[in-house]
C-alpha cells in the first residue's frame, strides 16, 4: 500500500511527465516549444511561456527548501527571473533545469516520512500536506496557461 508521500510524488509525475488526467503534462506541452515561441507574448498582458518555465523552476526550488526546513520565500526577481537570449540552446538549457529541478522535488517528496505531511510548513501558517498539494495545483494552473499560450502564437502566425 502506497503512503502519503508516494501518493502526492505520483501525482507530481503525472503533472509534470507522466500520463496526466487533466491532458498533457508540463513536459509534453514544452516539447516542440521552440525558443522564440517560448519568448513570445500572443496574449495581452500575460507572462511568456518561457517565463513561466522559469517561474516553475523557482517554486520547485523553494519548496524543496522549504521540505529541508529553510524558511524562505523568492524575490520577485527570484519569482519572475529575467528570460536570457532567445537563443535555442539556452531554451534546451532551461528545461533541462525545468527537468532537474522537478526530479529534485520529486525525490524530496519521496524521501519524506509521512509524519512530516502534518508539520508546519517553516515561516508559514499551514502544513507540508498543503504545500505539496500547492505545487501540484501550481504546475498543472501553469501547464494551463502553456497549452493556451501554445495555441494562442499557433493562431497568432497564421495571420
Amino acid at each position: 500500500m502506497m503512503e502519503e508521500p508516494q501518493r502526492i510524488a505520483d501525482q507530481l509525475y503525472r503533472a509534470y511527465e507522466g500520463d496526466a488526467w487533466h491532458g498533457p503534462s508540463v513536459f509534453a506541452l514544452l516539447h516542440e516549444v521552440h525558443a522564440t515561441q517560448a519568448t513570445t507574448h500572443p496574449l495581452p498582458q500575460t507572462h511568456s511561456i518561457w517565463e513561466i518555465v522559469l517561474h516553475l523552476i523557482t517554486w520547485n526550488d523553494v519548496i524543496v527548501r522549504r521540505l529541508q526546513g529553510e524558511a524562505c520565500d523568492p524575490t520577485p526577481q527570484e519569482d519572475w527571473p529575467p528570460v536570457p537570449e532567445p537563443q535555442e540552446t539556452a531554451w534546451q538549457q532551461t528545461k533541462e533545469h525545468l527537468l532537474q529541478s522537478y526530479r529534485r522535488l520529486h525525490r524530496a517528496v519521496l524521501q519524506l516520512p509521512s509524519g512530516h505531511l502534518e508539520a508546519t510548513t517553516p515561516g508559514k501558517p499551514y502544513a507540508n500536506y498543503v504545500l505539496l498539494h500547492g505545487a501540484l495545483q501550481h504546475a498543472l494552473y501553469h501547464a494551463g496557461q502553456v497549452a493556451l499560450l501554445r495555441k494562442a502564437a499557433v493562431h497568432e502566425g497564421d495571420g
